[in-house]
């Protein structure tokens, strides 16, 4: 059985999984459609284009799953959650902000942001939650 060209044969034996493919619609139809902003009507198709199909899905963050806090810093906040009577998440975390700051350079924690130390107090003293 020899192949005919409506069997692939003048594309070296092979046929497009689904046909030619349709001609996309402009940038500014689809963003308009779809409520999207004009760069992200642009990036999309340029990364699906680059990287395949995973191309537009959101790119993991090469720290994630990793502690930014120096480990002296998390010892300290284990260490408080500790105590007894088990001080509050807040003057836990006032403490840690103060010696941060005593020590210089970079505290890696907001003053203003409790939530950066509840994870590690939760993990340090279960009863807590």
């Amino acid at each position: 059985m020899t192949e005919g060209p409506e069997d692939g044969a003048g594309q070296g034996g092979r046929r497009p999984p689904h046909g030619p493919a349709a001609p996309a619609p402009p940038p500014s139809r689809v963003a308009a459609g779809a409520g999207l902003p004009m760069r992200t009507a642009r990036r999309w198709p340029a990364r699906d284009r680059a990287d395949g199909p995973a191309g537009p899905a959101r790119p993991i963050r090469p720290e994630a799953g990793t502690r930014i806090f120096p480990k002296e810093m998390v010892e300290l906040i284990e260490g408080l959650a500790l105590l007894d009577p088990q001080p509050s998440v807040a003057s836990i975390h006032r403490a840690v902000v103060q010696v941060a700051e005593e020590k210089g350079g970079e505290p890696h924690i907001r003053p203003d942001c409790t939530s950066s130390a509840i994870p590690i107090v939760h993990r340090a003293s279960p009863d807590r939650q």
